[in-house]
This record gives C-alpha cells, structure tokens and sequence, in this order.
C-alpha cells in the first residue's frame, strides 16, 4: 500500500480576469515572472524544499502552457515513481459529472487520487501567490496543536483589512471566528489560501458539501467545519508573500526584485526557486549596450539601453531603444530607436522601428479602468506593434495590429487597441 504523510493538492486554474490581456491565453500560474520564472515556479519550489514530494495540480483554464511548462517535473525533483506532481485536468466521470464550479469542487473531484496515498494531511495551496515558506514548519504546528485544520494568516494594516478574509483567534491560537468586509475587524490577519487539514476532516467536508453549488475553500469548506466544532488552528506567517492578482501589483512586484536589498531573494542558497529552463545561450551586451540595475535572463541580447527593468529569456533589445521602469517577458523582439516606458509587454510580441510607449497623461482607461491603470501601458502576448507608432498610458494592445489601426499613428493613453478574436 503506498502511503504519505502529507500530499499537497495545487490549485492552478485561476483566470487572473484582473491581469488583462496578460492571461487571455494563459493561466493566471502559468505567467512570466521575475525574468526566467513562472508563478506556479514558487508553491512548487516550496513543496519540494519543505520535503513535500507528492504534488496533484489541479488545472481547468488555459491548461496547455501549464502542461507543458511542469511536465513530469524534473525541475522540482518530482519526476518520482511513487508520488511526484501529476496533473489533474477535469474529466467526465459518470452522468452527473460536471466542470469544476469552484476551488473545493475542483479537489472534491480528485478524491480517488487523493484517496490512493491514504495521507494522514492534505496541503491546500493555490498556484498564483509569489512567496517562500516551509510547509512542513507549518505540518508541525498543526501537530503540536492537535488541529483539524490549520489556516495559515499573515498580518495586513488595519486599513486594508477590509480587502480580505480576516481570521480572528483566541490566545491559545484557536479560530474563533472569520469576518469579511468588517468596518472594524477583529484583527489584523488575513487567510492567505493556505490549508493543511487532516484528511479524514478534509474528506467528509467534501462529500458532505459535494452537491453544494460554486464549492469553494473560504466560503463553504472552512466555514463548514468550523461550524462543525472541528478544531481550527491559526498559523501566523511573518515572509514576504505577493498576490499578484493585478497588473500595477505585479508590475511592482518584479520591479521589489531590482532593489538594493530585495524583499524576495531569489539568490538564496538553501531555498531556491526552480523553474523549467530552457536550454539558451547567455545574454549579450554590446558595446553599444547599456544595462543598469535590472534583471537580463539567458538569450537575450542588448544592443540598446535597459534602466530598472525585468526581461524575459530570449530578449532582443534594438540599437538605439531605450527601455526604462519596464517588465518584459520572454521571445520579445524590440526594434531599434525605441522608447518603452513604464509597460508590460507579454511574450513573443514583436515590436517594429521608432515605436513609443508610455506617453501622454495618466488618464483612466476608457474600456476597462479597474484593470488598466497605474500608468502602465500592457501589450498582450503574440501582439505585433508597427513601425513609428506611439501608446499612451493605462492601454490595452493584443493581437497583430497595423499602421491602420492607429488613428494618425497615435494609441492615446486610456484607450484600448484588441483585434478580433482576442480578449481584453
């Protein structure tokens, strides 16, 4: 019979709606970070550096990039015989089965490969946060308090508590109870997705709550055990951790790796972070090339200037351009003489000769100024942006636009530029 302590289940279908044009052919995990990372790199370099070697990965949206990024997992030393990470895409199992409708109908239906470990604890964790902590310092906890299931919380200032699931505890540690949106909140901790629950807890909350629509971990699976008098554990967490679940966030989170003492160090010895490497050259830097405090992954080359900036693998930067304040994922290629400032422009966009972006005032985006704002100008992945064209701030650009789709070869800031077929 096989047989792990603690199994991890990953959830890594998330659209990332609030990233734009940055996800409308990827999932949320599955984006560039950090030059030579993806997001899902970090839960995963976690598991493994906590000693966590059986990963099930739950996908649903935009799956194939994910697929094919993590594979059997050699990266993470988790191509294993008994255990390792295995994919969990959806699957019709009988009549009544349905697409996952939420996070905890997404682990519900994976119960038989959960099942076939027979764990003593099951790891939720969720495939789009950025942070390093160590799983199995917190396994301990949940033993030493005798937990049922064990929330891991981090402290928020007290006047963003209003964005998030507050978790309010005793002084033994004990949950005593959660409240969202309060105008005066309880305390300053906030649920953080992570989960460890001892699994005969964890299987009957799902079985129980297996007909209830939109199942998910905050607001059915938790709230039902508490109810149920099982005994919840707070486990306050004090490391860095990002939800880059917005455009200006993960702009600012890449731009925190290029400061002088970064929060995140991504040069630690006993916690890396593995990713999928591709098998590149080094980066070039001409003579003519100028670099200056940024992040210049594998294959790139430089014959312009990079000021504060993030790049991508296979990055080719044109004579005479300048690139300032700027994250620039990776096969993007920039023609000569120009001017990027302030943008993030996904993978495998080319862009032509004299083009300008980051012009003009900071105005709110027409179409959609939930999401673009902050001044970032964002370019969706597979673009193709002409020649002599200038973009404003807070736009949108997806797809292979032309010289005609620019209104006197201007994209004024606040405006958005998607070609058809594509998502804004």
């Amino acid at each position: 019979m096989i047989k792990k302590e603690m199994i991890a289940m990953l959830l890594a279908g998330g659209q990332g709606s609030r990233l734009g044009v940055l996800t409308a052919k990827v999932a949320k995990p599955a984006v560039s970070f950090g030059g030579k990372y993806r997001i899902i790199d970090f839960p995963l370099s976690n598991c493994i550096n906590s000693g966590v070697d059986t990963v099930g990965v739950v996908t649903w949206y935009q799956p194939l990039r994910l697929n094919t990024h993590i594979g059997i997992g050699i990266p993470w030393d988790l191509d294993r015989n008994i255990g390792g990470v295995t994919i969990l895409s959806p699957y019709e199992k009988n009549a009544d089965s349905e697409w996952h409708t939420g996070t905890a109908n997404a682990i519900y239906q994976n119960l038989d490969y959960m099942e076939s470990f027979h764990p003593d604890y099951v790891l939720i964790l969720s495939g789009d946060h950025i942070y390093k902590m160590d799983y199995e310092v917190m396994l301990s906890f949940h033993k030493s308090h005798k937990a049922d299931v064990t929330v891991a919380a981090m402290p928020v200032p007290v006047e963003e508590a209003h964005r998030f699931k507050i978790v309010v505890a005793d002084r033994e540690g004990q949950i005593t109870r959660f409240e969202e949106k309060a105008e005066k909140p309880g305390s300053h901790l906030a649920s953080m997705g992570i989960y460890i629950f001892s699994w005969p807890v964890l299987k009957d909350a799902l079985i129980q709550l297996s007909r209830q629509p939109d199942c998910d971990f905050d607001r059915h699976i938790i709230p039902y055990c508490h109810a149920n008098g099982r005994r919840m554990s707070l486990y306050e967490y004090n490391g860095y951790w990002k939800d880059a679940g917005t455009l200006d966030s993960y702009w600012k989170a890449n731009m925190e790796l290029i400061d002088i003492i970064p929060e995140l160090n991504l040069y630690e010895e006993y916690w890396k972070i593995y990713t999928n490497c591709m098998h590149l050259p080094p980066q070039y830097i001409s003579q003519e090339g100028v670099v200056d405090r940024s992040i210049i992954s594998n294959g790139s080359e430089i014959y312009g200037e990079v000021h504060s900036s993030v790049l991508g693998a296979g990055v080719t930067i044109g004579k005479g351009s300048v690139i300032r304040d700027s994250v620039i994922m990776r096969d993007v290629e920039i023609g000569e003489d120009c001017v990027i400032e302030k943008a993030i422009i996904a993978e495998n966009v080319g862009i032509g000769d004299r083009v300008v972006i980051g012009i003009g005032s900071d105005i709110p985006n027409r179409m959609r100024p939930d999401i673009y704002n902050g001044g970032l100008s964002v370019i969706g992945e597979d673009s193709r942006i002409p020649s002599g064209v200038q973009i404003g701030k807070n736009t949108a650009v997806s797809g292979r636009t032309s010289a005609a789709d620019y209104v006197d070869r201007v994209l004024p800031s606040g405006e958005t530029l998607i070609k058809a077929g594509d998502r804004a």
